[in-house]
């Protein structure tokens, strides 16, 4: 396998203990328990849901860095404004009630992630990169459906 499509250890192994928060705080709400420091019920939904506005935010950064390489000034100029998206779409989700928070955040993983995906489709960011984004947002998305239908 070339370097192109093997996905580094390093972000591999820091995006699978990205969803780990994710994983934790469903589970907790899905199974009625509390976790240690947190809480139990809506403090896990609102932790799970400051937590995904967190990392819609630093992945909105990542698209933001990749345009920055473009050549193309249009090209820059669309990724820049696609890059704050998720951060709005996220803060716009932090409003909701925690139901409609983890649906919104659900939806807005999947549709990141397929546009991630894009990026390398586009030939503007590694395979293993899209590989991984879309792993990732398939892990996280199925963790805020179940988190929101638990809320």
């Amino acid at each position: 396998m070339s370097s192109e499509k093997t996905i580094p250890s390093a972000a591999l192994a820091l995006g699978a203990a990205g969803v780990i928060p994710f994983l934790a705080c469903t589970a907790g709400l899905a199974a009625g328990f509390a976790v240690p420091g947190i809480g139990g019920g809506e403090r896990l939904s609102q932790a799970l849901i400051v937590y995904g506005v967190a990392i819609l935010s630093f992945l909105g950064g990542v698209r933001w860095g990749i345009a920055m390489g473009y050549e193309s000034e249009a090209a820059q100029r669309r990724d820049f404004v696609i890059a704050v998206i998720p951060a709005l779409i996220g803060w716009g989700a932090a409003l909701l009630a925690p139901g409609a928070a983890l649906w919104t955040l659900c939806v807005a993983f999947i549709l990141l992630g397929l546009m991630d995906y894009g990026l390398y489709c586009r030939e503007v960011a590694a395979e293993w990169y899209g590989r991984l984004r879309l792993g990732l947002s398939a892990a996280v998305a199925v963790l805020l459906g179940v988190a929101a239908a638990a809320a």
